[in-house]
């Protein structure tokens, strides 16, 4: 089975196209060698993918004919990522929740709320 097709059946990529481009542009390796799309993949092969800039790790336990549940998903590879990528991955979901680029645009309704929420001195102090 082609390593494209197999990282797509397996669900690492949302269509197999995602999956081609990303063996293109280097973020796929079979036994440590950058590969084509069309690299022919067997059991016990090791293939690593950058994704989200976290390498995941992976073996090969068989090939699936079809594109498979989420359920289903290891019974075709073995996930043997080191647990500080997946820290990493952590850090970088909680790193983006509050970071905006400048020049994104408008801000949202929220954070206009917030910025308001900043400068508006306390109404309820001055009443009492």
């Amino acid at each position: 089975m082609r390593v494209d097709k197999y990282l797509w059946c397996i669900r690492y990529f949302k269509t197999r196209s995602i999956a081609t481009k990303a063996c293109k542009e280097g973020k796929v390796r079979v036994n440590d060698d950058l590969i084509k799309p069309s690299r022919e993949i067997y059991p016990m092969d090791k293939i690593t993918v950058r994704k989200n800039q976290v390498n995941y790790e992976l073996v090969v336990l068989d090939t699936p004919d079809n594109r498979v549940g989420a359920k289903l998903v290891d019974i075709y590879r073995k996930d043997t990522t080191p647990k500080e990528a997946l820290q990493k991955l952590d850090l970088l979901k909680y790193s983006k929740d509050y970071y905006r680029k400048k020049g994104t645009g408008r801000p949202t309704k929220k954070d206009r709320r917030d910025i308001d929420e900043w400068f508006e001195p306390d109404t309820k102090d001055e009443e009492e």
